[in-house]
């Protein structure tokens, strides 16, 4: 196995650990304590970022809501279009590529748990049942879009640092690569003189 499946591997691996760890933590009823009545979040920074449990039978900021059935369906034909596009395609080659594919098949991997109701047991109503658990709660109080931003999760800050990583690579970094192999396939070959 190359190093960069095994790079791959262990960032899928571990960003999908992480994932369900904290939301198992956050959604366990005496994570980090009872809350009081009427409170319905733990502040870790009181105001601006705390542990607030939600649902999310939606995409990104709440989208699509209802169609989770179709999310997972997308997210298996991601999983398994990534694999192929990385190993059988050989874009792999490439670290820039290899490293937040990684991280968002890890994102992928731990919202599809939850939609494919693995989290939870039979007691869970009906629309509960395919929802993602959401639960970093964030607000910068009066800014607008920040006051309170939607609830997410680490699957979900794995697939935006993953997206934003592929935006970087194909504005800047892949145009760079593609002039450097240009430039290097019209160098003539470097010949040594004959003493």
């Amino acid at each position: 196995m190359s190093s960069r499946m095994i790079v791959f591997a262990v960032l899928a691996v571990a960003g999908l650990a992480a994932d369900l760890w904290t939301k198992h933590l956050c959604f366990d009823r005496n994570y980090p304590h009872e809350l009081a009545p009427n409170e319905a979040t733990w502040w870790v920074w009181k105001g601006v970022l705390g542990c607030q449990p939600s649902l999310n039978q939606g995409a990104l900021f709440g989208m699509g809501q209802g169609s989770s059935s179709v999310l997972a369906a997308v997210a298996i034909a991601a999983c398994i279009g990534i694999v192929v596009w990385l190993f059988v395609f050989r874009a792999g080659r490439d670290w820039w590529l290899t490293v937040p594919l990684g991280t968002i098949y890890g994102g992928i991997l731990g919202n599809l748990y939850d939609r494919l109701g693995f989290w939870h047991g039979s007691e869970a109503a009906p629309w509960e049942q395919q929802a993602v658990r959401d639960w970093i709660h964030f607000r910068l109080a009066g800014v607008p879009l920040f006051d309170p931003w939607p609830n997410f999760n680490i699957a979900d800050s794995l697939l935006v640092c993953g997206a934003i990583f592929l935006f970087v690579h194909l504005m800047w970094i892949a145009p760079r690569q593609e002039a450097a192999a240009k430039r290097a396939a019209q160098e003539p070959p470097n010949r040594t003189a004959a003493t």
